[in-house]
């Protein structure tokens, strides 16, 4: 009875274990797909500034204080040219303080000397517009001065559907931005400007004794949300430039046009979800990999190897095979030796599948290769003469 038993146990078992031998795979956990109620939208990685999905983000529209952001580049790129430094005294001039009498502000008062950087943190932390006539003024001498460097800077970037008739933002006819412009002006100045990108990751600011809080509601709602940077008037609505990082990728995403708080935090949350569920890192090449090679005329070498400054990597849709990445080489046919590592001397072109560039990364020269003296060259000449006679003749 006991031996019945006991066939009967096994015979089960096996039973089971070959019905999920033979079970179906399970299937994969569905794509997000997006239902943004925002009038316009984008999301892109940070990296390379791929776009990974787009809502009427070529249709320009009023930013509202995501204007800001511009402000603070050119204020960043005043301190890297030593034009101003963190510890510069600014005078608050009457204009600075009527703008922000009824506005978002740091309540400055007129003559006050504020040191610069506290300015930047006012402007980047709790939307200050007093703070930004401070630093146009004190930066280009009037608002208007301010406002044209704004207007170059934006051409120069690239940004082509942006013009900027004033500095902090509120409504003018002649005053937009597009989300895509947003976002590649956001992606821009967390690259660049790193130190300027942690201000907008505060939650809160205290300046004259009062405090107040940031008013980008994902910061310490949302894994990985660090910045950036919301805006809102009558003419735009609720806007948010938000980013996140999640496992070395940054995702920005950019809503214009909703139609409250909520909704620009619920659809920034879905553009942000969307993004990390549907895509990832892939890397191509590592840190230090060779890449290509060029021959090198008279080297210690016969070529030299070329590596990227980092590993190179792009974001692809996560788990599927059929996305192709296409790798274009733009070298020179040859150097001349000597040759010093890390010189640039060639260019990796990444497209996708459609032929669409993806990214552009300089290749440099993994080492140095000194120049051949007379007789050294003179015998490798001679051994790839005979060697390349005995190819020739060899049956």
């Amino acid at each position: 009875m006991h031996s019945f038993k006991k066939k009967i146990t096994c015979f089960l078992a096996v039973l089971i274990l070959l019905q999920f031998a033979f079970a179906p795979p399970l299937p994969a956990a569905p794509a997000i797909k997006l239902e943004l109620n925002a009038r316009a939208a984008v999301l892109i990685d940070a990296g390379h500034g791929t776009v990974l999905y787009e809502k009427e983000a070529h249709k320009p529209l009023p930013p509202a204080s995501l204007t800001k952001l511009m402000v603070m580049l050119l204020a960043m790129e005043d301190l890297e040219s030593g034009r101003v430094d963190w510890d510069t005294a600014v005078t608050v001039s009457e204009r600075a303080w009527k703008t922000g009498v009824t506005e978002s502000q740091m309540f400055l008062d007129v003559g006050q000397r504020v040191v610069f950087k506290d300015l930047l943190k006012g402007i980047a932390i709790v939307s200050a517009n007093d703070a930004c006539i401070a630093v146009a003024e004190h930066l280009s001498g009037s608002v208007e001065a301010f406002v044209q460097r704004m207007n170059r800077r934006a051409a120069e970037l690239g940004l082509e559907n942006s013009h900027f008739a004033n500095v902090h933002g509120l409504d003018d006819p002649d005053h937009y931005m597009t989300a895509a412009d947003i976002a590649h002006l956001a992606s821009y100045l967390i690259r660049k400007h790193p130190e300027a990108a942690a201000f907008f990751s505060e939650k809160e600011f205290t300046f004259n004794e009062i405090r107040q809080f940031n008013f980008n509601t994902l910061l310490g709602q949302y894994p990985g949300v660090d910045g950036i940077k919301t805006g809102s008037t009558p003419g735009a609505g609720y806007c948010l430039a938000s980013t996140s990082e999640q496992k070395g990728m940054r995702l920005i995403g950019v809503v214009l046009h909703a139609n409250s708080n909520k909704e620009r935090q619920d659809d920034s949350i879905a553009l942000l979800d969307y993004g990390f569920c549907n895509f990832e890192i892939k890397t191509l090449y590592r840190e230090g990999e060779i890449v290509a090679a060029v021959p090198v005329k008279r080297g210690q070498k016969k070529e030299v190897g070329l590596v990227a400054a980092g590993p190179v990597q792009v974001v692809a849709p996560r788990n599927d095979s059929s996305y192709k990445i296409t790798e274009e080489l733009e070298l020179p046919r040859s150097l001349e030796a000597p040759v010093e590592k890390g010189d640039f001397v060639g260019t990796l072109h990444l497209k996708n599948g459609k032929g669409e560039p993806i990214a552009d990364i300089k290749l440099e020269t993994a080492e140095n290769l000194k120049k051949l003296s007379f007789f050294p060259y003179l015998l490798r000449q001679v051994g790839s003469f005979f060697s390349g006679l005995w190819h020739r003749i060899r049956p």
